[in-house]
C-alpha cells in the first residue's frame, strides 16, 4: 500500500479552512445588507461585490486543491480521482462565470450543478475493493454514506433555492462537508499505510 504524499495533507486540509475562512471575511466585508442565511455564496462573488476578489481567489485556490489532492490520492480508485478533479475544475471555471450583479446566470448555475454533483459522487466511485487492508475513507459503506450525506445536502440547499427559504445556510453547510471530505479521505489513507 502506497503512502498518500504529506503534501496531500496541505492541500486537502487547506479547502475548508479557505472556503469557511473566506466567506466569513466575505461576509463581514459585505456589511448588514448581506444576509448568510438567505443570500448564497455566489452573491459574494458576483461583479461588483465587495469581495468579489476574495471569492474568485478563494474558488481559484479551492478548485487547485481540489486537483492536487486527487493527483496525490493514488491509492483511491481512478474514476473517483477524476469526479473530484473535475469537481476543482470546475470550481475554477466558477471564476470565469460569475454571478452578475443582479439576477441570475444559467451559466454559473450549470457550472456549480456539475460541480456539486462530481463532489457528491466521488467518494464511492474512488472506493477500493482490496484483499489487504483498505483505508476506512475509501471503503465502499463508508463512501455511499459520504455520497449520501453530500447528495441530501445538496437537495436541501435545492429545495432552499426553489422555495427562497434559506438557501446561504444549506449551501455553506453542502459546501463544506464536500470540501472536508477529501481531507477526511487522505487522513484515513495515512493512518493505514502506517
Amino acid at each position: 500500500m502506497r503512502s498518500v504524499p504529506w503534501w496531500a495533507l496541505l492541500s486537502s486540509g487547506c479547502a475548508p479552512l479557505l472556503l469557511v475562512g473566506s466567506w466569513t471575511i466575505a461576509q463581514l466585508r459585505q456589511g448588514p445588507a448581506y444576509d448568510p442565511a438567505t443570500e448564497t455564496l455566489s452573491v459574494l462573488a458576483s461583479y461588483g461585490a465587495g469581495s468579489y476578489w476574495l471569492m474568485t481567489g478563494m474558488l481559484l485556490v479551492l478548485g487547485t486543491c481540489y486537483v492536487v489532492t486527487a493527483h496525490a490520492l493514488r491509492e483511491a480508485a481512478f474514476a473517483g480521482r477524476v469526479a473530484l478533479a473535475g469537481g476543482g475544475l470546475c470550481a475554477l471555471a466558477l471564476t470565469l462565470v460569475p454571478v452578475p450583479s443582479s439576477g441570475g446566470a444559467l451559466e454559473h448555475g450549470a457550472v456549480a450543478t456539475v460541480g456539486l454533483v462530481l463532489l457528491a459522487v466521488w467518494p464511492p466511485l474512488a472506493a477500493v475493493q482490496g484483499k489487504g487492508p483498505v483505508p476506512w475513507g475509501l471503503r465502499l459503506d463508508v463512501s455511499l454514506a459520504a455520497s449520501a450525506l453530500m447528495g441530501v445536502t445538496a437537495f436541501w440547499f435545492l429545495a432552499e433555492l426553489q422555495s427562497a427559504g434559506e438557501p446561504g445556510i444549506a449551501e455553506r453547510v453542502v459546501t463544506f462537508v464536500q470540501a472536508l471530505w477529501p481531507f477526511l479521505v487522505v487522513v484515513s489513507c495515512r493512518r493505514s499505510a502506517r
